[in-house]
């Protein structure tokens, strides 16, 4: 694949990524709306979102495997047909326990179906390995660059409609994933009957599972999904206990969106160009030193913050595409969906802990201190575990006669 249909193939899917994470990241927006409307509790609405989030870690390598089955177009298209349903029984939910239903049930299966690992994987597998690096990092910059524009606009219909015409809105916009989604692979070729048999995907498994190599990646993949709830999370309470106006939370978290952009898109460059084992290591050890010069060595100011926020977005979702280029060197192309939809799963479990910890230490101790610290340790493990991958060299085709 060449030329224009290549150039369509990525804006179309970095439009769909786009789409789908600037929807998930404007749930939030309805909390404040939603329980004063209608008397919930704040909890209850969090928990329901925290319950999406879980949902979509341990849906992820199941609809990786559909994926892998059936095609990526298939998945993404009924993805986005439970993102519409899912954000309209939001919109009309009679109570909390509906609400949950489709917020956290419907739509955590949604968000995997629909998402961004679906999305990076099918462009993985029709592309060369030359450009798997690139593929992933615009794949994931699209989703920070839907975070950037969708949310905004998504805020304005809150504000302009109020938050149930709003929500039906964001079901119609959901739909504008299904076309977006065509151009995505379908089912992969069977291979020829002259090669041996493929593998199946209990093999696969067996054989990611069984690897020391997955494990380095999922844990490494685990302190992501830590450090990314946290800041998403909770960056905005830590910047209103050091008495900085409520804004610069919302600047921080804009900032991070826009500069992942950079980061995501340097990150596709070096995966071509540098080992994928060291640019891992770089990135955590730089996540780790970051947090620790703006938490121990800089004093709390408006431009601190942003410096910090800029410095971390480069780094955000960087983590991506030497991931996911690793998962398709190390255990191919034809599960990879699956594989990494299981990779996936650590980084779901650590954005679990990373947004309901801080909040329980918060309460106890009035104070983020103590999760500032188990960030910048866990950003060394993660740097550290990646030390023993080893990369194998790109399979050479024997010259034909």
């Amino acid at each position: 694949m060449q030329g224009r249909p290549l150039a369509i193939l990525l804006m179309l899917a970095v439009a769909c990524a786009a789409l789908a994470m600037g929807l998930r990241q404007s749930f939030g927006l309805y909390l404040a709306p939603m329980t004063t409307a209608l008397g919930w509790s704040t909890s209850g609405f969090a928990l329901a979102i925290a319950i999406q989030v879980l949902v979509n870690g341990f849906s992820q390598p199941i609809v990786g495997q559909l994926a892998d089955r059936y095609g990526g177009r298939v998945v993404v298209i009924g993805g986005a047909l439970l993102y519409a349903a899912g954000i309209a029984g939001m919109a009309l939910s009679p109570g909390l326990g509906t609400f949950t239903f489709f917020a956290g049930l419907v739509l955590g299966v949604a968000v995997s179906a629909a998402g961004m690992p679906i999305i990076v994987a099918s462009l993985t597998r029709q592309l060369p390995d030359s450009m798997r690096g690139r593929a992933a990092a615009l794949g994931t910059a699209g989703s920070s660059m839907g975070q950037f524009l969708v949310v905004p606009l998504s805020g304005a219909a809150l504000s302009g409609f109020g938050w149930q015409m709003a929500l039906l809105a964001m079901a119609v916009a959901a739909l504008l994933m299904v076309p977006l989604a065509l151009p995505l692979a379908g089912r992969p070729a069977p291979k020829p009957a002259s090669e041996a048999p493929e593998e199946s995907a209990r093999e696969a498994l067996s054989r990611a599972l069984g690897s020391r190599l997955f494990w380095c990646l999922f844990f490494g993949f685990f302190v992501c999904g830590l450090h990314v709830s946290f800041l998403a999370v909770h960056m905005p309470g830590f910047v209103a206990s050091c008495h900085l106006p409520l804004q610069v939370g919302a600047w921080s978290i804009s900032l991070i969106g826009l500069f992942n952009i950079v980061g995501s898109l340097g990150a596709g460059e070096l995966t071509q160009r540098w080992r994928r084992r060291e640019l891992l290591v770089a990135i955590y050890g730089l996540r780790a030193l970051v947090m620790a010069v703006f938490f121990l060595g800089m004093e709390k100011t408006t431009g601190s913050v942003l410096v910090f926020s800029a410095f971390m977005g480069v780094l955000w979702l960087s983590t991506v595409p030497p991931t996911v280029a690793l998962c398709a060197r190390l255990f191919g192309t034809r599960w990879l969906a699956t594989i990494f939809g299981l990779v996936f799963l650590g980084h779901q479990i650590g954005g679990f802990i990373g947004a309901w910890l801080p909040g329980l230490i918060f309460d106890r101790t009035g104070t983020y201190d103590a999760m500032w610290y188990i960030s910048i340790a866990a950003g060394i493990f993660a740097a550290l575990i990646h030390l023993p991958v080893r990369e194998p060299a790109p399979a050479v085709k024997p010259a034909t006669a």
